[in-house]
């Protein structure tokens, strides 16, 4: 095909992949595909994924396409690590669930249903460890697809987010960044937003939800791409023409293969299936003679004009083709068959035959090197046989003053069309700088929203930090207050403890006099009755005796007078 279909080949190493699409475009005005040598087709990354991208389920979202999810290798073996840790730290992970209150607890429907900063504010209270498990449910249930209770279910999600109107820069810009993902993810139906491994800002998933940005991650850019205002581009559902086909809206990774067909004429993409199943590959009037003979031709849906078929073919494999497998050599050789199955061209009927035997001799066990010789070698074949027939057919008659005047009128529109291709050339570098500076431009945009997310939060937390400090202050007042309380108390106690120690030692004292007292009373009695005892004996003695006994009258008074200074 012409120059634009170069952008399907990875022209230039690159660091990141890119999509057939957005990979760089030859320069200069050729009317076949201008491609590098064989050396430099496909990176390692892009042929792994060209491989196995036949193995993927489709999913029912927008996109359809679980080819969408896979954004690097890396994602991949992250994606197997984190499964592994999860079952590994399934309890821990289980408890922190369980410690959380009821009203902290949300389901999808939830995030897809509610208003986004009731949501941005509770997901603020829930600890990484949930809301990473939250995402992991959604991941579980695009990858379940396959099933109709998964189905039905992620399409219920999808339709309550679609529904929204109340979803816009305003209100996107206040979610948390796990809830943003989580609305991408069910609206784009792509679970690459909620891997670990895949870091997009705030502003680009506000952006791709929007359908400002295109959803495709190794794209990225923004829509409609080249300012395309085609009936296709114009009603901004989030198409992409660097990356999706006209026909299904999907995007896959593959490159230097036949699986995609550009136009010659504009910047569309079309997927070789697609263009089958809706006739867009026909019998058609030969690109090149514009009347006469007929070949097999593409008609692009986006401008409704035509390329050829046969010849981006050959380029394809003359490029290609010694880098690629038995797997990709039977798989090129099966499109290519598909492309040329209702030929009625001598060509592209022996094309057709030429493939369909290749396929047969791989499958029995040939070897690549070989099947990659044949072909390169019929190509040539038919452009030596081309050439000899054209010579032939100027050789064998004259030509007639209308020819040549048809002839020089055919030179002269394809200086013209040669005129206009290096116009159109010359518009698309304007258009190409002028999407690098607005590019420049949107990124900025996008930084000074990130700087108002980031003032918004800082203005948030220091509110946080503002409300936290009056708390810490009345809290300081009331230990203030208790101490002052608490001061008082003791002092009060130890008022009371004095008064207590003196009541104490008065009662004391008034007990031991009160006891001496007794005890006084006490001796003066037994005193008393001492004395009034030893009387009796005495006059009891001295009317026996008649008289007293000096020593005993001695002895009783000496008795007396102890008495009395007891």
């Amino acid at each position: 095909m012409g120059m634009s279909s170069g952008s399907h080949f990875n022209h230039q190493a690159s660091p990141k992949m890119l999509p057939p699409r957005q990979q760089p475009r030859p320069g200069g005005l050729q009317t076949n595909l201008s491609l590098v040598s064989s050396d430099a087709c496909g990176s390692p990354n892009l042929q792994e994924r060209g491989s196995n991208s036949d193995q993927v389920r489709e999913s029912p979202s927008e996109s359809a396409s679980s080819r969408e999810t896979w954004p690097t290798p890396d994602a991949l073996v992250g994606k197997k690590m984190d499964k592994e840790k999860e079952k590994e730290n399934g309890f821990a992970e289980n408890s922190v669930v369980r410690h959380l209150s009821s009203s902290d607890k949300m389901s999808l429907q939830d995030v897809a249903r509610e208003r986004v900063d009731l949501i941005a504010d509770r997901m603020q209270h829930l600890p990484d460890e949930y809301l990473e498990k939250f995402k992991f449910e959604l991941r579980a249930l695009l990858e379940g697809l396959g099933g109709s209770q998964h189905r039905d279910e992620f399409l219920f999600l999808q339709k309550l987010v679609q529904n929204r109107g109340d979803l816009t820069d305003k209100t996107l810009i206040m979610a948390h960044r796990a809830q943003l993902e989580i609305l991408v993810a069910i609206k784009t139906g792509i679970q690459a937003f909620l891997h670990p491994s895949v870091s997009l800002s705030q502003a680009s998933l506000i952006d791709i939800f929007l359908y400002k940005r295109c959803r495709n991650i190794a794209c990225g850019g923004v829509l409609p791409a080249e300012d395309c205002a085609c009936e296709v581009c114009s009603k901004k559902n989030g198409f992409c023409n660097l990356c999706m086909c006209v026909i299904c809206n999907k995007f896959d990774f593959e490159v230097n293969t036949c699986r995609w067909i550009g136009c010659d004429l504009c910047s569309h993409w079309t997927h070789t299936d697609c263009a089958i199943q809706n006739r867009l590959i026909g019998m058609g009037p030969s690109v090149k003679t514009g009347s006469g003979s007929a070949e097999m031709i593409f008609r692009c849906r986006a401008c409704n004009r035509t390329s050829e078929l046969l010849g981006w073919v050959r380029d394809v494999f003359q490029h290609c083709a010694p880098t690629w497998d038995r797997e990709a050599f039977i798989r090129e050789f099966d499109y290519v068959s598909r492309i040329f199955r209702g030929s009625e061209d001598p060509r592209g009927l022996k094309l057709f035959w030429k493939c369909e035997e290749l396929i047969d001799k791989l499958k029995s066990g040939a070897a690549e090197p070989m099947a990659c010789k044949v072909i390169l070698s019929f190509f040539q074949e038919l452009e030596v046989d081309a050439s000899k027939s054209q010579e032939g057919d100027e050789v064998g008659r004259l030509i007639a003053p209308q020819e040549a005047f048809t002839r020089i009128a055919d030179v002269v529109q394809e200086a013209i069309r040669k005129m206009e291709m290096v116009a159109e050339e010359k518009m698309r570098m304007v258009k190409k700088a002028r999407l690098a500076f607005e590019a420049c431009d949107q990124e900025l945009k996008d930084k000074a929203r990130e700087v108002d997310a980031l003032k918004m939060d800082r203005q948030r937390k220091k509110q946080q930090i503002d409300e936290l400090e009056s708390i810490v202050r009345l809290k300081q007042a009331e230990a203030e207050m208790f101490d002052l309380k608490a001061s008082e108390a003791r002092r009060e106690a130890e008022r009371l403890q004095r008064i207590a120690l003196a009541k104490t030692e008065k009662s004391e004292e008034d007990y031991a006099s009160r006891y001496l007292k007794q005890r006084l009373s006490e001796a003066e009695a037994e005193k008393q009755y001492l004395f009034e005892k030893i009387k009796l004996q005495e006059s009891s003695r001295a009317s026996h005796a008649g008289g007293s006994d000096p020593s005993q009258v001695m002895m009783y008074s000496k008795i007396q007078d102890l008495l009395k200074n007891m």
